[in-house]
């Protein structure tokens, strides 16, 4: 027994743990798991939008070179010039200062004095588009047809001026995009960081776009169009430019009305997708977290912790779209649901992993107990037989030869013989009827009889034994009437075994009581009780001597005869009629077993 739980615990019970303590570490990872999935899904939604931004951005700047062609038709560049400025904030809302420079850094549009938004604009940009010195720029140059180095540069611009032949090559070697520039954190924390090592995360994370020093020549180079972004006095400007195929000296260039190009974006994240239009809200931030088109208007949220963000670009530096929750409560909700009712899961397994290894364990033990029960009965079984059959082979060799003279002594050892082989009988009886009652292929013949008559008859017919024996035996209410509904051989069985128990049990007091009363005033059954006056049953075992094979005390060792299903077999038949055989101690003393059977109305 102990080798096979130890088996059961290392093969079932220990591995069942782990797995549940293994589900129990992942309980912990759940609202990480979650607030994975949902900034993935999120952050698709932002960049959708940032590529939305960006290809509107591009659109424009396709405009702004029809614009420019348009203009030019049937025209010189340079009788353009003059007048262009007036005539693209004319055509095309969009542009705030229309400007056009040579290749040489000669301004030719806008006039200074032409308007305050020009004057403007040419003091903040003149020396910048002249080349006479280099800006801390965002820029993104198209169809450029090879790296724009210092080099080329001065091949292509030969009248530029001295300070920019004795810049650093490194510092102008800028190709698009980022390649040397300057990094900064970006303005917005979004929640989950998601392409970010840990030390990145402690000290903020990095914009992905970064300002390049140069010149507006340097950022020209062989490209027909692009644009540049640039802050002045901590407010962007964004310029686009392009170079006429048919006069490429000079460059057109448009700086851009933010707030007209705010109204075109906003259209972009009106139009997000329904979907989400319950769960998130998506702002469009510009350099300085300022939101310039909301997804839902009058939403109003901590700007710079989104949960999730994307930068629009170079076009747009430290532009933003993010994705604000409008339920946060709803994920740490669904995260307690979730670990509620994985937990409740895990412990349902625990549990029903714990019940079913007690039953496994408990019907192990209870087969090994039938397995030793079964070894024992058929040891007793054995010794029962042979003790019956010695005898009757002793005695009627005796007789058979000769040697028993008297014929009081003759009666006695043939009334002997036939006492062991009535014993015989009646175990060989017990052992075939507990089999059939155990395949359930027994049937009773129940008819009408009466209890009473079938107890006064097996009384009378055991009683010779028992007073051989030295058994003194009481009736009492033998006499009343106790119709029932039964077989006669059966039940008469039934009382067989129990007067053989109370024979065997008597101890020395050789004193047994039968008698037959109603089991309660007025009940509808009848109760007949054989009591003896011996040790008793052992405390505990007042249920188990009804289980087959369970002898409390064992033939071979206390010298009491027995196979262990009298009682068994009795209870079966008692049963199988409505009824059933109880036991209880008497107060004086010894065992008093009783035989209930339900009473049948007389006709």
């Amino acid at each position: 027994m102990k080798k096979v739980a130890l088996v059961f615990i290392l093969a079932v019970f220990l591995p069942s743990l782990v797995l549940a303590w293994l589900a129990g570490r992942s309980l912990r990872d759940q609202q990480f798991v979650l607030e994975r999935q949902q900034s993935l899904l999120y952050q698709g939604v932002a960049d959708s939008l940032s590529r939305a931004a960006g290809s509107f951005l591009a659109d424009r700047q396709h405009d702004f070179a029809q614009q420019v062609e348009t203009l030019l038709a049937g025209r010189r560049a340079g009788d353009l010039a003059r007048s262009f400025d007036d005539q693209l904030r004319t055509n095309w809302p969009l542009a705030a200062v229309g400007f056009v420079v040579t290749l040489n850094g000669e301004i030719l549009s806008p006039s200074p004095t032409s308007n305050p938004a020009a004057l403007q604009f040419c003091t903040d940009n003149s020396k910048f588009l002249a080349n006479r010195e280099s800006a801390e720029v965002f820029w993104n140059s198209l169809n450029q047809a090879k790296p724009n180095g210092l080099a080329a540069y001065a091949a292509a611009a030969p009248n530029a001026s001295p300070g920019a032949e004795k810049s650093d090559p490194a510092r102008n070697d800028v190709s698009k995009g980022n390649n040397g520039g300057k990094s900064t954190i970006r303005s917005v924390v979004p929640q989950q960081q998601l392409n970010v090592t840990p030390k990145e995360a402690d000290q903020g994370q990095y914009s992905k776009v970064a300002a390049s020093e140069a010149e507006f020549r340097q950022i020209i180079g062989d490209a027909t169009e692009g644009n540049v972004a640039r802050f002045l006095e901590n407010k962007l400007h964004v310029l686009l430019w392009y170079r006429p195929p048919s006069d490429p000296k000079f460059v057109f260039g448009a700086q851009l009305s933010l707030p007209n190009l705010q109204a075109g974006l906003q259209p972009i994240v009106r139009e997000m997708d329904t979907a989400f239009q319950d769960d998130i809200v998506v702002a469009l931030l510009d350099d300085h977290t300022r939101p310039v088109a909301l997804s839902q208007p009058g939403f109003a949220g901590q700007w710079k912790q989104p949960f999730v963000a994307t930068e629009i670009g170079e076009a747009l530096p430290h532009w933003e779209v993010a994705v604000y929750l409008l339920h946060p409560a709803r994920l740490s909700e669904s995260v307690r649901s979730l670990k509620l009712t994985v937990g409740l899961l895990i412990t349902l397994l625990l549990l029903a992993i714990t019940a079913g290894s007690w039953l496994i364990v408990t019907d192990l033990n209870r087969q090994l107990t039938l397995a030793r029960q079964k070894t024992d009965f058929v040891s007793n079984v054995s010794h029962e037989l042979k003790t019956p059959l010695t005898s009757i082979r002793m005695f009627s060799e005796m007789l058979a030869e000769g040697r028993v003279a008297d014929p009081a002594k003759q009666r006695t050892y043939l009334n002997i013989i036939t006492a062991e082989t009535a014993r015989l009988n009646r175990l060989i009886n017990n052992v075939l009827d507990f089999s059939r009652s155990d395949r359930g292929i027994r049937q009773y013949e129940l008819k009408p009889c009466d209890l009473a008559t079938i107890a006064r008859e097996t009384v009378a017919t055991y009683r010779p034994h028992l007073e051989s024996l030295g058994f003194e035996l009481e009736i009492h209410d033998l006499e009343r009437l106790a119709p029932v509904q039964g077989d006669r051989d059966a039940l008469a069985q039934v009382l067989v075994n129990l007067l053989s128990n109370a024979e065997k049990y008597s101890g020395d007091a050789r004193s047994i009581e039968v008698s037959l009363e109603p089991a309660n005033p007025g009940s509808s059954e009848i109760a007949l009780s054989i009591q003896d006056c011996g040790p008793g049953v052992p405390r505990g075992c007042e249920e188990k001597i009804f289980e087959q094979f369970f002898r409390a005390h064992d033939s071979l060792s206390s010298g009491i005869p027995g196979s262990g299903l009298g009682l068994t077999l009795a209870r079966q038949i008692a049963r199988a009629h409505g009824g059933d055989v109880t036991y209880r101690p008497r107060p004086e003393g010894g065992s008093c077993f009783t035989l209930h059977l339900p009473l049948t109305p007389r006709a």
